[in-house]
C-alpha cells in the first residue's frame, strides 16, 4: 500500500494552499489547508495509523480536519495520489494517469488513450466493463479484468465505509447531487468572469506546446460543494473548437466528487441554451419556465448565430 508520511501530507496541503491563493480562491479555503498542514505535521501519531484503525472518522479527530480534508488525506494515504492537487497544478496527462495502474505500461497507456479517446479513470472503468478495453490490442479479457479490479480499488476510496459502517457514498448520491440551477449559475458566472479577464489563468501541459497560461480557473463554494470551474482542455474540445464553450465543473463534498460538462446546444429543442450533459431532461424542464433576462438574451443571440 502506498505510504505518505505526515510531513509528505502536510507539504501537499501547503502546495494546495499556495496554488489556491494564486488562483484567487476564497481566502478561508487556503487557510483551512494551511491549518490542516500544521496539525498533521505536528501529530504524535502517524496519519496512516489513524486511518487504518479508525477509517475516515479517525482522520476527522485531527483538529481542523473536517470531512472533506479527511477524504483528501484518505486518498493520499491509500493511493499515494492527490487528484485535486494535480488539477490545480494544471498537468495530469491521461497516459500518466493510466500508468499508475498495475499492468499498464507506457505502450498500453498510449493505446488506451488514443484508441478509446478517454481522458479519466472513471471513463476507463466504464470501458473496462463494456468490453471496449478488452478489445484494445495487447489487453484482452484477462488484463481488462485485472485493470477493472485495480480501478475499483483505486476509485473506491471515495466510497469506502467509515468505521461506523455508514456507506460514504450514500451521503450525497441521489437526492443530494448539485442542483441544475446552481450548475448553470456557476457556468454563467465563470464565463462572464473569464470574458472580463477576472480569473487567474493556468498553463495546462496538455495541448499547449507553447506553454501559454490561457486556461481560466475559478474556485468557489456553492450549496456546500467545493467547486472548481474551467474550460474543457480535452482533445475533442480542441478538435471541435469548443475550448471556450465547453465548461467543466468539478465538485467535491466530503470525499464525494462529481463532474459535469456544460455546453451550448446547437440543435433540437434546447438549441441556443446551455445544457448540462447527462441532465438534458432536467434542462428541458428548467427552460420550460420563464428564462432570466440575461439567459434569454444569450439564448436569442446564439439562435440568431446558428440561423445565420
Amino acid at each position: 500500500m502506498p505510504f505518505k508520511t505526515n510531513t509528505d501530507i502536510a507539504n501537499l496541503f501547503r502546495e494546495t494552499a499556495e496554488l489556491l491563493k494564486h488562483q484567487s480562491a476564497e481566502p478561508y479555503v487556503s487557510l483551512a489547508y494551511e491549518r490542516a498542514a500544521d496539525r498533521v505535521e505536528n501529530l504524535n501519531v502517524d496519519v496512516r495509523e489513524l486511518w487504518e484503525t479508525g477509517g475516515r472518522d479517525g482522520l476527522e479527530t485531527i483538529p481542523t480536519v473536517g470531512p472533506s480534508l479527511a477524504a483528501s488525506i484518505e486518498e493520499i494515504v491509500s493511493t499515494g495520489h492527490y487528484r485535486a492537487l494535480d488539477r490545480l497544478r494544471g498537468h495530469e496527462h491521461p497516459e500518466q494517469l493510466f500508468r499508475k495502474l498495475p499492468g499498464v505500461g507506457t505502450t498500453i497507456a498510449s493505446r488506451i488513450h488514443h484508441e478509446l479517446h478517454i481522458e479519466t479513470l472513471e471513463e476507463l472503468e466504464v470501458a473496462a466493463h463494456d468490453g471496449r478495453l478488452a478489445a484494445v490490442r495487447g489487453i484482452g479479457e484477462k488484463r481488462s479484468s485485472a485493470i477493472a479490479l485495480a480501478l475499483a480499488d483505486y476509485l473506491g476510496t471515495t466510497k469506502r465505509r467509515s468505521a461506523s459502517g455508514r456507506p460514504e457514498h450514500a451521503r450525497h448520491d441521489g437526492g443530494e447531487r448539485p442542483s441544475l440551477a446552481m450548475l448553470l449559475s456557476v457556468d454563467r458566472a465563470y464565463r462572464k468572469k473569464a470574458e472580463l479577464g477576472q480569473l487567474h489563468c493556468i498553463a495546462p501541459s496538455r495541448f499547449n506546446p507553447s506553454g501559454d497560461a490561457w486556461l481560466p480557473v475559478w474556485h468557489t463554494h456553492r450549496e456546500g460543494w467545493s467547486t472548481t470551474v474551467l474550460f474543457s482542455n480535452t482533445a475533442r474540445a480542441h478538435k471541435l473548437g469548443k475550448t471556450h464553450d465547453w465548461v467543466v465543473v468539478i465538485l467535491e463534498k466530503e470525499g464525494h466528487e462529481e463532474q459535469y460538462t456544460i455546453v451550448t446546444e446547437y440543435r433540437g429543442g434546447l438549441r441556443g441554451l446551455r445544457v448540462v450533459r447527462g441532465r438534458e431532461d432536467e434542462c428541458r424542464e428548467y427552460y420550460a419556465k420563464p428564462l432570466p433576462e440575461d439567459v434569454a438574451a444569450v439564448h436569442a443571440r446564439v439562435v440568431d448565430q446558428s440561423n445565420g
